[in-house]
């Protein structure tokens, strides 16, 4: 699935599971006479098919198995959840499975175009189907559960049990209009629109619309980081790389009907308005602080972006349903200023943790890491006072070490990557030298043997020698995963979180335009291609397991939903020879000590007891599949859900000797406890204890004569 940053100069567009494009007033289905595969495509299709089979990590032999993944990713990316493909269209694609490996790689595309022509038509009938169930108001006081999730379920059999599941989907998308105590008529006209919407903007779908969709998803099926994107979308990725960007500071994606938010980019004004989180689902976009809102579910997602982006300094506000929230749950209103994403606040910060202990105040210095940055516009200058994360890092250090800390956190939640460089050289200031990862370009070890990338700095002293935690969760990734990696390797500090993403692969990116030399016209997109895979210096991958924390803390990321191990076709966990290197004293008895003093501790935490409360909550939600299509038990629901969430936030205060609240309204967001770093801290001081400890004196009895 692609994924877009919202910014004024970007848009990379996914098409969703329904869009539409044809004015719903017109009762005639139109045919697809216009989209069909063009002779660029099949010559891309040849280049991608090569590429594959040359240069992936894996050695891909384009056959019948990949053609056979490609069709079920195919189908999947069309309708995952089930709501518009009949069982007899399934089976009639089956004649495909084994075909689309010669397509791609030397007949024509038609037959791809064909199973989008019965999408397309599937999804017309299921739309003018539900404009008809609003001729009259549906009935939102049954006893009818409606199942929301219909990903793992049978397909249906014919039209007739497509109506009833689309009755009850007209049902629900009422009912949750409802709920915000709108009358009839207006939901009425809201969802109108909003399923004309879906049949408009399906007909808009153009032949590289179609074409990107399915290589993207034959490209996927090779592993889930090689992708293709069309011309349009590589132009546009090409702008986004250049960080010349205006706007809210987010990165989407759709996500079956909705558009969902998939990263707050550091410096944006999500980012320091911090109320836009990671999977909210965005319901419609206002213009100004009283625009009206214009509904956007299952609208394309560049769509989206041309609403949401805009002038510097104006203003949108964004309806949105929170992360993990089941259906129906209270929408909220986000109002953000446009502006630039400022890049000196995606650089590292520091700041001290003053926590009180055996009568004294401990200082543990935490550095927070929000990438690998590295300026090589500056470095090709000659300027050798680049920007660097590991510059940074190394002067808060010292900045840390002068106001006397007694430990520190390296904060590396959220961290995605970044430069493999930075990697190393970020590892190389806890690390006095050695190996730091290892590289290789090719499954087949004869053919490529695997490289040592060293600290690349090894004359240098080690910048922190203290006690050292680094923080992880689900989110950290790739270049912090080789970091995290490292410093448990070498038994240089312990790992304190989640597990972490488990992305532990290289891609390359190809712009296939240059293959193309005597072409009339440029218009071939790029593909981005898995060529190599990261290996520790003990030679366990990080690819699929990530880094396990030496001491886990309860997150409410979902490791099952989340993370490289979640996505289908990811490539597997291995392990190559173990590399030369000089690892510290093991660091077991320590660990068993510290897990088990932050255990009694947590014990008797109001936060932590509120955090996992909070996460049990999350799982709740998370696992239900149908809803209620009665707004009496809906809004019970709501009602029990809110006063539960506010009896959790009043049983930490009053245990911290602080106010209750009345409402949930009233919570500050600097009052929100930050659990993981707090339990890092205090995992920290203990570390820091046992060293005073082992660095006392012996002491000798004495005995009198």
């Amino acid at each position: 699935m692609l994924a877009i940053s919202l910014l004024a100069v970007l848009s990379l567009p996914a098409l969703s599971n329904n869009e539409g494009a044809q004015d719903a007033d017109t009762s005639t289905v139109k045919d697809n006479q216009f989209l069909f595969p063009e002779k660029r495509h099949e010559a891309i299709g040849e280049l991608v098919a090569q590429f594959i089979q040359r240069s992936h990590y894996n050695e891909v032999v384009v056959d019948d198995d990949l053609s056979s993944k490609a069709l079920d990713f195919y189908v999947e990316n069309l309708d995952r959840n089930r709501m518009y493909l009949l069982a007899s269209d399934i089976e009639y694609f089956e004649r495909y499975r084994y075909q689309l490996d010669d397509i791609v790689k030397s007949k024509p595309l038609d037959p791809v175009y064909e199973m989008f022509e019965v999408y397309q038509t599937r999804v017309r009938e299921r739309l003018h189907f539900a404009l008809a169930q609003l001729e009259s108001e549906p009935n939102i006081s049954s006893n009818e559960e409606y199942i929301f999730d219909r990903s793992e379920v049978p397909w249906a059999t014919d039209p007739l049990e497509l109506d009833e599941i689309w009755r009850q989907r007209v049902v629900n998308d009422t009912l949750s209009l409802a709920l915000e105590d709108e009358p009839w008529e207006k939901n009425q006209e809201i969802l109108s629109k909003r399923y004309k919407g879906f049949i408009k903007r399906l007909d808009q779908v153009n032949n590289d619309d179609v074409f990107e969709r399915f290589m993207n998803m034959f490209a996927h099926a090779v592993d889930p980081h090689s992708s293709y994107l069309s011309p349009r979308n590589a132009d546009e990725y090409k702008i986004a790389m250049s960080l010349s960007y205006v706007g809210i500071g987010a990165t989407l994606q759709t996500e079956d009907d909705f558009v969902q938010i998939v990263n707050i980019i550091r410096g944006g004004p999500a980012d320091f308005d911090g109320t836009l989180k990671r999977d909210d689902r965005i319901t419609a976009v206002s213009q100004g602080p009283e625009g009206k809102f214009v509904d956007v579910i299952g609208w394309r997602l560049d769509d989206v972006v041309d609403l949401i982006r805009g002038p510097k300094e104006s203003v949108v506000r964004l309806q949105v349903i929170p992360a993990n929230a089941a259906p129906g749950s209270p929408k909220e209103i986000i109002e953000l200023t446009r502006g630039a994403v400022k890049l000196e606040e995606q650089a590292a910060k520091s700041e001290i943790v003053k926590v009180p202990r055996g009568g004294r105040d401990w200082l543990i210095g935490v550095i927070e890491v929000p990438g690998f940055y590295r300026d090589y516009s500056a470095l090709s200058r000659g300027d050798s006072d680049f920007t660097s994360v590991t510059t940074d890092v190394k002067r808060l250090i010292g900045e840390l070490e002068e106001q006397g800390i007694d430990g520190l956190v390296v904060d590396m939640r959220g961290n995605g990557g970044g430069h493999l460089t930075e990697a190393t050289a970020l590892s190389g200031l806890f690390i006095d030298n050695g190996p730091i990862v290892q590289f290789r370009k090719s499954i087949n070890v004869r053919r490529s043997p695997p490289q040592r990338l060293d600290d690349p700095d090894p004359v240098s002293r080690v910048s922190y020698s203290g006690p050292l935690a680094v923080l992880v969760d689900r989110f950290s990734a790739s270049a912090s995963e080789i970091f995290a990696g490292a410093i448990q390797d070498y038994a240089r500090g312990i790992i304190i979180g989640q597990q972490t993403f488990g992305k532990g692969t290289v891609q390359n990116l190809y712009s296939l335009d240059q293959y193309f030399p005597n072409a009339d016209e440029k218009g071939f997109g790029q593909l981005t291609l898995t060529i190599g895979k990261y290996y520790r210096v003990t030679g366990a991958s990080t690819q699929h397991r990530g880094v396990h924390p030496d001491i886990e803390l309860p997150s409410n990321i979902d490791t099952n939903i989340v993370g490289e191990s979640a996505r289908k076709n990811a490539l597997p966990w291995d392990t190559i020879d173990t590399t030369r290197f000089s690892a510290g004293a093991p660091l077991g008895r320590t660990i068993e000590s510290l897990t088990a003093n932050h255990v009694e501790r947590s014990k008797v935490d109001p936060n932590f007891q509120y955090q996992m409360d909070r996460i049990q909550a999350g799982k709740r939600i998370r696992g239900l599949k149908t809803v209620s299509l009665n707004i009496n038990k809906r809004r019970a629901a709501r009602v029990v859900e809110l006063a539960d969430a506010l009896q959790r936030e009043n049983e930490r205060r009053v245990a911290l000797n602080l106010e209750p609240l009345e409402s949930l309204d009233d919570i500050v967001e600097d009052e929100i406890p930050d659990v993981q770093l707090e339990q890092a801290a205090k995992i920290v001081i203990d570390m820091a204890e046992i060293q005073e400890v082992s660095m006392r004196p012996a002491q000798t009895a004495q005995i009198s004569p």
